[in-house]
C-alpha cells in the first residue's frame, strides 16, 4: 500500500519533527511545502493495517505534527 501524507506542523518544531519523521520505516519521501500542509511525506506498507499503524502510531505520534490527511493511491 502506498500513500501520500499531508501533515501540519507546529510553528517553531519543524526540523525536530522531520528529523523524527525521516528516521521512521515505511516513509521514502519528505517534501516541504508551502500552503495549508508544511510537509508530503510517501509512506509506504505490505497491508492497510500496517499503512494505518505506521499513520496513526508513528506519524501522528511525532511531538510537533498537529493534523494530518492520507491519500491512498491505487493503481488503474
Amino acid at each position: 500500500m502506498k500513500a501520500f501524507v499531508l501533515c501540519k506542523l507546529s510553528s517553531g518544531v519543524e526540523q525536530k519533527a522531520l528529523t523524527k519523521i525521516r528516521g521512521i520505516k515505511g516513509i521514502h519521501d519528505v517534501h516541504l511545502t508551502f500552503g495549508h500542509w508544511d510537509v508530503i511525506l510517501a509512506a509506504e506498507a505490505d497491508t492497510m493495517d500496517k499503512l494505518s499503524n505506521l499513520i496513526v502510531r508513528e506519524i501522528r505520534s511525532v511531538p510537533g505534527v498537529q493534523d494530518t490527511e492520507t491519500l491512498v493511491t491505487t493503481n488503474l
